[in-house]
């Protein structure tokens, strides 16, 4: 065998070495972005439940003729906002990410202030569809926290491929990005000021 067709087999083995290499990494890499897809639609999902919960739970309190007004509009409009913002799972931009969190804490804290004011209305507490609704709000919210944490471990994996050596080569011709998770919000780590 000459050294010119040595060449060429090691040449033609080495091509495709890579070749099957770039083809499994490029499949692996689909395969952890439709992940990070398919935890973003869980968050989705269950913060659509938690807005689902509100207008039940805004007609209930309605029902306690004093109630606050400007809580309940509050709680409407918050929602509101947080039901049109919008983030496709292919478009995870750290920005669109942030505007999310930001309306979804618009609603949180709505929400929280109507839970608090609530406390001053006896009849509203005793209400069985109330506490029900509670309990239903409270339990989505648990299930938010899940999703999450789930969706940052997506990110993670997705991440540690993307930028692991040598997948960051054919992530980088083929268009994978790192991606963001969700954060603490701005000013968390302070503990909320109790007052009675």
């Amino acid at each position: 065998m000459s050294t010119k067709n040595l060449t060429l087999i090691i040449v033609l083995v080495v091509v495709l070495f890579l070749g099957f290499s770039g083809c499994n990494g490029y499949n692996g890499l689909i395969k952890q972005d439709e992940s990070v897809s398919n935890a973003w639609n869980k968050v989705q999902s269950d913060y659509q439940r938690r807005a689902d919960l509100i207008p039940n739970l805004v007609n209930t309190v309605k029902g306690e003729a004093n109630f606050e007004q400007t809580t309940l509009q509050n709680v409407i409009a918050a929602r509101a906002s947080a039901t049109q913002m919008k983030v496709d799972a292919k478009d995870l931009t750290p920005e669109k990410l942030q505007q999310f969190q930001a309306t979804q804490g618009q609603l949180s804290q709505a929400l929280g202030r109507l839970m608090v004011v609530s406390e001053q209305y006896p009849n509203l507490r005793a209400n069985d569809a109330f506490r029900g609704l509670q309990a239903q709000l409270e339990g989505t919210e648990n299930r938010i926290k899940v999703a999450r944490n789930d969706f940052n471990d997506a990110i993670q994996a997705y991440n540690v491929k993307v930028r692991s050596f040598p997948m960051n080569i054919f992530s980088s011709m083929f268009g994978f990005k790192v991606k963001e998770g969700f954060k603490a919000e701005a000013g968390s780590e302070k503990a909320p000021e109790v007052k009675f």
